[in-house]
């Protein structure tokens, strides 16, 4: 609705669940052609680490309902940012296509 009605900001809640991978990347691609050619401000939650990391330009990183860091990917998703928020333990490497943060995690160990 918020596409038909061209409303100049759109907030969306995980936009991308149940959608299949290839989906999942033409409505992110949507998305971030609206803000670039059409000045849209888009704010939303994605629980997809990558993805976000690959679309956003400013990511807001929230534990307890509270900011634990803020700022470009670049800065924000680092190894131990993600293990303080998720208690899991990953590897943040740059993405060889984009150079964006890359999440790998590791295995838990059972």
């Amino acid at each position: 609705m918020a596409l038909a009605q061209d409303a100049p900001m759109m907030l969306l809640d995980e936009p991308t669940t149940f959608l299949d991978i290839a989906h999942q990347v033409e409505m992110l691609d949507l998305l971030a052609r609206l803000n670039r050619t059409e000045n849209r401000t888009v704010v939303m939650v994605l629980h997809d680490l990558n993805q976000a990391c690959r679309y956003a330009s400013h990511i807001i990183a929230l534990a307890g309902g509270r900011i634990e860091a803020a700022g470009r990917p670049s800065e924000v998703v680092t190894a131990e940012l993600i293990e303080r928020v998720f208690g899991l333990r990953v590897s943040v490497i740059s993405c060889p296509v984009t150079g964006t943060p890359l999440c790998i995690p590791y295995r838990h160990n059972y």
